[in-house]
């Protein structure tokens, strides 16, 4: 790659990591807090700045802070249009959830080392798992995760697996996702947070047979039992042919 072009994919890498520091806790943010998080040259920092502020993408509120910016509310009216499933694919979470007695419902895709919850259904026990729209976890960890790298290769799971603590979880990793494509589903018990257990299923795209997400129940482990998990596979495998038939991730073509 030329020079220049590499010049440019960092800029936007940058202006990428300036605007995911914005969040629900983080809704404004000034210069030095950008530049402390980012350990870019203040000048950098400045730089990026004005052109995402040109280009609508930040708003000076005019006391020092920063804001998201008022050109991305198109986009985020089009990303929720775009990401909303239909509703009978909703439907189908709402009966998946309810044949399992009440656990969450979530369905994920695969954003680099990451996974992103794209729609869920809250479930009605009590004591239930909360993973809210939007919300990246890393892609090393639980079942989701598991049927999400089933398609991949042994170098990508390895790099996958480094966001990991344990030197030897590239291995395992391996194996569990090599099981969740041989099973054609996956079960997790406190990969990410003890005490929190998943069942996962691949959902694909549609005629071309893609993988393009993974529908998981997740809840407090004492409730996935191996009992329990046999008892929700049948639905959730029947939950997961019905959002590939409906060919909805994403959108429609």
């Amino acid at each position: 790659m030329p020079e220049s072009d590499t010049g440019g994919v960092r800029s936007v890498q940058r202006a990428v990591d300036l605007l995911a520091l914005f969040d629900p806790d983080h809704p404004s943010r000034s210069v030095r807090e950008l530049v402390d998080a980012t350990s870019l040259p203040k000048s950098t920092v400045v730089r990026l700045v004005h052109t995402l502020e040109q280009c609508g993408l930040l708003w000076s509120r005019g006391n020092g802070h920063l804001v998201p910016g008022t050109g991305l509310l198109r986009w985020a009216e089009l990303a929720g249009r775009t990401w909303r499933l239909p509703e009978e694919a909703l439907r189908r979470l709402a009966d998946l959830s309810e044949a399992s007695g009440g656990e969450t419902v979530s369905v994920f895709v695969r954003q680099r080392d990451t996974r992103v919850c794209v729609a869920r259904h809250e479930g009605t026990r009590s004591l239930r798992h909360v993973v809210h729209v939007g919300t990246e976890l890393p892609l090393w960890s639980g079942a989701a995760s598991h049927v999400l790298l089933s398609c991949s290769d042994r170098v990508d799971v390895a790099a996958v697996a480094a966001g990991a603590s344990d030197d030897d979880w590239a291995e395992l990793l391996w194996e569990r996702t090599r099981r969740a494509a041989a099973d054609g589903i996956a079960v997790s018990h406190g990969e990410r947070e003890p005490g929190v257990s998943g069942v996962a299923a691949p959902v694909l795209a549609g005629p071309s047979g893609r993988l393009t997400a993974a529908l998981a129940l997740g809840g407090p482990t004492t409730r996935f039992t191996d009992e329990a998990v046999a008892d929700f596979a049948p639905a959730l495998l029947e939950t997961a042919r019905a959002l590939t038939t409906l060919d909805c991730i994403g959108g429609s073509a």
